[in-house]
C-alpha cells in the first residue's frame, strides 16, 4: 500500500489529535506477568529446561493493555470490568494510577481471583504459560456496579472498546444494556470479539476478529479473496455492523463496510518477534482514529502501522505516537 503525501499528512494530523480522545474499555482484565530467563542446561528430574530467572515484569494484559495502548497515544480513558480482592488486584490499580487513570469502572470482588498469565520466556522463546483465573458471568450486584459506572460516566467518552478475552465478562445481558444506552447516542462501539456467542455482538459500529475468528464466526473457511469478502460480508449482515475488520497476520487487514467493495492493507511489519498484544494495539488505535473523526478505512491504516510496530518488540508492548508517526511517514 502506498500512501499519498496528502493521505500522509491526513494520518498523521488524526495521530496528533488523539490526545483529545477518550475511551472508555470494557472487558476481561488480565495482568500478564513475565519471567525473563536463560537455560544453559536440562533438569536431572524431568526433561525440561532449567530457567535461571533473571527478570521479572508485571504488566497490563486483555482489556487493561488496550487502555494502556491507548495512553501510549497520548489518549486517555477508563476501565470497566471485574478484578479479585487479591495482591494482583492491588498491583493493577497501582500500574493503572500510574497511568493517571480513573479506577471507578474497576469493580473487585471476593468470589473471582484476578486474572493473571504466567510467561516464561528463556532465550527469546516461551517456554511455557500458565493462568490463574475464575471464568463466568459476574454474579447481578457486580453487575449492577458495572451497569451505575456506565450510566454515570458514558457521554464522557468518544468511543467504547469491547475487549472479550472469554472471560465471561462481555456478556448477554451487559451487551443488551449497552446497546440500549448508544441507541441515541453518536458514540462508536468497537468489539475485539471472541466467537462464541456472536449475536451479543450486534449492532457493534465495527468488529475486529482475527481470520480464524471471522471463519468460526460467518461459519467457513477462508481460503481466497473472495471467501474473506464473502466472510466479512455475511458476519455485517449477520450482525447488522458498519463494518468488518479481518485482521489476518502476515497478510495484513481487510476491512469491509457496509455497501461497499472490500479495503486491503497489506501489514507494515518488518520483523515479527512476538504478536502476543498485537489485537489490543489494533483495536485501541482503531478506536482513537474513529474518536477523532476518521473513517474506518482511515482509522483502520493508522492501526496497521501500530500494529506493525508491535510485533517487532518482545512482550506485551505498545506503540508510541511519535513512533506511529515515524512509521506513516
Amino acid at each position: 500500500m502506498t500512501l499519498s503525501e496528502k493521505n500522509k499528512g491526513l494520518l498523521r494530523e488524526a495521530v496528533k489529535k488523539f490526545k483529545n480522545a477518550n475511551i472508555l474499555v470494557i472487558g476481561d482484565i488480565i495482568v500478564d506477568h513475565f519471567i525473563w530467563g536463560s537455560v544453559s542446561r536440562i533438569s536431572p528430574e524431568a526433561p525440561v529446561p532449567v530457567v535461571n530467572v533473571t527478570k521479572e515484569d508485571l504488566m497490563l494484559g486483555g482489556a487493561a493493555n488496550v487502555l494502556n495502548n491507548i495512553y501510549a497515544q497520548q489518549g486517555k480513558g477508563a476501565l470497566c470490568g471485574l478484578i479479585g480482592k487479591d495482591a494482583m488486584g492491588d498491583q493493577l490499580l497501582k500500574i493503572l494510577a500510574e497511568l493517571s487513570s480513573s479506577t471507578a469502572g474497576v469493580i473487585r470482588t471476593a468470589n473471582r481471583p484476578t486474572t493473571l498469565k504466567t510467561r516464561i520466556i528463556a532465550q527469546h522463546q516461551q517456554v511455557v504459560r500458565f493462568d490463574r483465573e475464575k471464568t463466568g458471568e459476574p454474579a447481578p450486584d457486580r453487575l449492577k456496579e458495572i451497569f451505575k459506572f456506565i450510566d454515570n460516566n458514558l457521554d464522557g467518552f468518544d468511543a467504547i472498546i469491547i475487549s472479550d478475552y472469554n472471560k465471561g465478562i462481555i456478556n448477554m445481558t451487559l451487551m443488551d444494556y449497552l446497546r440500549a444506552k448508544l441507541k441515541d447516542r453518536d458514540i462508536p462501539m468497537i468489539v475485539d470479539p471472541k466467537p462464541n456467542q456472536a449475536e451479543r455482538f450486534h449492532g457493534a459500529t465495527i468488529i475486529t476478529p482475527n481470520n480464524h475468528e471471522a471463519e468460526l464466526m460467518a461459519g467457513m473457511t477462508i481460503k481466497t479473496d473472495a471467501d474473506l469478502e464473502a466472510a466479512a460480508h455475511k458476519l455485517q449482515k449477520k450482525l447488522n455492523s458498519k463494518a468488518v475488520l479481518i485482521t489476518r497476520g502476515e497478510a495484513g487487514m481487510a476491512l469491509y463496510e457496509k455497501g461497499q467493495a472490500m479495503y486491503t492493507i497489506p501489514t507494515m511489519a518488518k520483523e515479527v518477534f512476538d504478536v502476543t498484544g498485537a489485537g489490543d494495539t489494533v483495536i485501541a488505535t482503531l478506536a482513537l482514529g474513529m474518536a477523532v473523526g476518521l473513517s474506518p478505512a482511515d482509522a483502520a491504516t493508522i492501526a496497521n502501522f501500530a500494529a506493525g510496530i508491535v510485533v517487532g518488540k518482545l512482550g506485551t508492548a505498545t506503540a508510541s505516537t511519535d513512533e506511529l508517526l515515524e512509521a506513516i511517514q
